[in-house]
């Protein structure tokens, strides 16, 4: 399942991910004063925000709707010849949905339609980050000043969705957008209830899991990392005095080893904080590993049993 290591590796990263929210005021508030992200632009009805090492203009897109849910993930290309490459693929397989001039945070971009309905990117030509003087780092490899607000996230890790059918849109990245599996789970009868795939040398920056609603098109969660296991147990305290209903952890993911904590922002998605760094997918034929139900049904790295709602509760509910 994990390809063939001559596969083209097209995809440099995962770009940024636009998040509705039927509270845009409170939802802002949340990811400046609590996840402690900086706000770099507004146009029309979204915000674009930031963490402090992000180098691009915006990782996130706050953008105000109805419903909470995702409206699309987005991924870097390498080049200009990788972008058209993927758009060729994407084009000859029908999933293409066609380019759009982009946003006040990059360039032309072209959208596609996974299998069970969500709307993946692609685009190379990227606004960088300039800090203004008052963000400006002491070091000049950094993209801007640590802000030592809230919990202060460094940058976007990656993204979990929920699908009604695992293998297609596992298929989709593989063959459509040349990403690599990396672990994924196996249930009893057969059919795949999560799994886990990577475009660059992180061990994941896209996930997905079996919706249990047999819904399509759902959102799970966005992650974004910070440096440290002590710094979740401190996102948690911050937490707890901000109000911020806390749904699991801190705790530790068997699959992938994440140090976790997850988190409902006021309107109404699911965020978690991770410290995700440590390992990294250097082995060019990795075989993915796969985890039987049994084993999933332990719970957790260190016991801790998944809480109900984590495999229930998605966006739009």
């Amino acid at each position: 399942m994990s390809g063939s290591p001559e596969t083209p590796r097209d995809l440099a990263h995962l770009g940024h991910v636009e998040m509705l929210t039927p509270r845009i005021e409170a939802s802002l508030a949340f990811f400046t004063d609590v996840f402690g992200m900086t706000e770099a632009g507004r146009e029309g009805q979204s915000v674009y925000l930031r963490g402090w090492d992000d180098y691009e203009f915006a990782s996130l897109k706050l953008t105000e709707a109805p419903l909470p849910g995702l409206a699309h993930v987005a991924f870097r290309t390498w080049s200009r010849e990788a972008l058209a490459r993927r758009v060729a693929v994407l084009e000859a397989s029908g999933h293409g949905i066609g380019w759009t001039d982009g946003d006040m945070s990059h360039g032309p971009s072209y959208r596609a339609h996974g299998p069970d309905g969500h709307v993946f990117e692609i685009y190379f030509e990227t606004r960088k980050y300039q800090a203004p003087d008052a963000l400006k780092p002491a070091l000049k490899n950094q993209a801007q000043r640590f802000p030592a607000r809230g919990m202060s996230m460094r940058r976007l890790d990656h993204l979990n969705l929920l699908c009604s059918e695992v293998e297609p849109t596992r298929d989709f990245l593989r063959d459509q957008l040349g990403m690599r599996l990396t672990e994924a789970i196996v249930l009893d009868s057969g059919i795949w209830g999560g799994a886990w795939m990577t475009a660059t040398n992180k061990t994941y920056d896209i996930a997905f899991t079996r919706d249990h609603s047999g819904r399509r098109g759902r959102f799970h969660h966005v992650t974004y990392a910070i440096d440290s296991r002590e710094e979740i147990l401190r996102a948690a305290d911050i937490a707890l005095e901000a109000g911020v209903p806390i749904e699991t952890g801190p705790h530790k993911h068997a699959v992938q080893q994440t140090f976790f904590l997850y988190l409902e922002e006021p309107g109404g998605n699911r965020v978690e904080v991770a410290n995700a760094g440590a390992r990294l997918m250097l082995d060019p034929d990795w075989e993915p590993v796969i985890w039987t139900e049994t084993e999933r049904k332990k719970g957790q790295a260190w016991g801790l049993k998944t809480v109900e709602s984590f495999h229930t509760r998605g966006t739009p509910p």
